[in-house]
């Protein structure tokens, strides 16, 4: 059926927006919404993030494995990878937040990806600063072109990747263990498993994943339990309404009286009163 052009008088509909919500564009000091331990304890997220960083120097933990990052350091940080993050005072960097989609085509995998090229340097830059005007514009069709934009990231990431592919190490089996050691946190932090159930689980002792925790992160195996367990009882403290037990209980404290002593004990302060002072 033949369709003639519209009249003078008819306004063309838009075409709907058949892109993926949820992709977003922050600096990296968002993240912590202004508590430095919202990045520097261990923890997780349930997507996946790229940071670049712009400014400045820090370290990270990244699925286990200590590291320096600097300028031009491209971050990539899959779903369910236990993170730290110290950046510096005059550090800086943006992070984008991406949901799970497979046609975007990102690494499954940690990346931290030292870019030393200026053209590419150039074209992560210009593509991060479209997407946070497109973020802020308003626009018809942000959320299609929010990603594909960020189909252009992740191009531009796995061509990094390529051209960077030789330049590390081999990861040596004691690391491999922390990695896959931190995997098994970030899935599992919330049930009544111990350190020593991880090492038996993994086939090591308890002593030997200590100690190749301690040589990867400068953390031992303890450390990381507690660190993650410690986030995610706080992020509920300070950010929901739950009662404080029933935070105790879905992160498996066998009482409410040892949730407030894990709590007091590593933060100086009883859940309560961490509440109170969010609040305020």
């Amino acid at each position: 059926m033949h369709i003639g052009p519209a009249r003078a008088d008819q306004k063309p509909q838009p075409l709907p927006d058949t892109g993926v919500a949820g992709i977003r564009v922050g600096t990296i000091a968002q993240m912590a919404r202004g508590t430095p331990w919202r990045l520097e304890h261990m923890h997780s997220h349930d997507h996946a993030i790229l940071l670049w960083i712009t400014r400045g120097q820090g370290r990270m933990i990244l699925q286990g494995l200590r590291s320096g990052i600097g300028t031009h350091n491209a971050v990539f940080i899959p779903a369910g990878t236990l993170l730290s993050v110290e950046l510096g005072k005059q550090g800086f960097g943006l992070a984008v937040h991406l949901p799970e989609d497979p046609d975007l085509g990102l690494p499954e995998e940690p990346q931290h990806l030292r870019i030393r090229d200026v053209q590419a340097q150039a074209e992560i830059s210009t593509i991060l600063d479209v997407m946070q005007r497109e973020q802020t514009a308003n626009r018809q069709l942000a959320e299609t072109a929010m990603r594909a934009h960020a189909m252009l990231m992740s191009v531009w990431l796995r061509r990094q990747m390529v051209e960077h592919g030789d330049d590390g190490p081999r990861i040596p089996a004691a690391h491999r263990l922390v990695q896959a050691y931190c995997a098994l946190v970030a899935r599992d932090y919330a049930t009544p498993k111990l350190m020593g159930d991880y090492a038996a689980e993994l086939g090591v002792t308890p002593t030997h994943l200590t100690r190749s925790c301690r040589e990867a992160s400068g953390l031992t195996a303890a450390d990381i339990l507690t660190q993650r367990s410690l986030y995610a009882a706080r992020e509920m403290i300070e950010t929901t309404s739950l009662p404080l037990q029933d935070i105790g209980q879905s992160l498996n404290f066998s009482s409410p009286a040892y949730f407030s002593r894990f709590v007091q004990h590593h933060t100086g302060q009883s859940p309560s009163t961490l509440r109170r002072s969010a609040q305020r």
